[in-house]
């Protein structure tokens, strides 16, 4: 597995997984995925336009609709399967649009109070990824990155570990998501986002806080940008 470039795995992960990809989150994360968001959900103070990079199938993303009615929220992901499940989930928000794009690649022509994104630290470069968010992000403006870390501690990580040996056994009950459950734990020890983000962040004068989520299998990085 190529771990040097992460981002050459979402095709791979994902290429075929949109439509069951709800069950399989909440069902692997013990229903902590719903938690972790919500917890991503209480940083977002106020705003009223917000991007979602990496939105999937639109499960933040509707949740910040929902918390701010009146805002205007945009989803983007690279996988056009993705995007083509969150239109159809998010029929009953107006105040959603959702756009094909790279997020490292980012061209929107617009700037947001508030960017977000579950999971997509680990894959993405976070020189690349912060500085695409600056040129999208409001004097002001925040950006909130939430996903999985190798947990530290002996027992945590016997436990986490354990955990991925029997997953991709249980795996066999949905075979487009056997490989991702193998190759995924590989990629979660190798990979160092939370250090790398916080630094990058910091070095462009953000102001960061870290949050460790579910005995540190979690986090969340929230950085905010004073620059005028």
């Amino acid at each position: 597995m190529d771990i040097d470039r992460p981002q050459s795995l979402v095709q791979k992960f994902f290429g075929n997984t949109a439509r069951n990809y709800d069950k399989v989150v909440s069902y692997a994360t013990f229903g902590n995925d719903t938690k972790w968001k919500q917890q991503l959900l209480r940083e977002i103070k106020s705003g009223s336009s917000f991007l979602d990079l990496a939105c999937g199938t639109g499960i933040l993303t509707r949740m910040i609709a929902q918390k701010f009615l009146d805002s205007h929220v945009t989803g983007v992901d690279i996988m056009q399967g993705y995007i083509d499940v969150a239109k159809q989930n998010s029929t009953s928000f107006s105040n959603i649009f959702y756009v094909h794009q790279d997020a490292e690649k980012l061209d929107l022509g617009r700037k947001f109070d508030c960017i977000t994104s579950s999971y997509i630290p680990k894959y993405c470069d976070a020189e690349i990824l912060v500085k695409a968010c600056l040129k999208h992000l409001k004097p002001g403006g925040k950006i909130i990155l939430h996903d999985f870390i190798y947990p530290n501690g002996t027992l945590v990580r016997w436990f986490w570990n354990a955990y991925f040996v029997v997953l991709p056994k249980i795996g066999n009950l949905v075979p487009n998501w056997k490989q991702t459950l193998i190759d995924l734990p590989k990629l979660i020890r190798e990979t160092n986002w939370l250090v790398d983000y916080e630094s990058v962040m910091k070095k462009y004068g953000m102001r960061t806080k870290v949050m460790f989520l579910t005995c540190n299998s979690a986090a969340i990085i929230s950085a905010t940008f004073d620059q005028k």
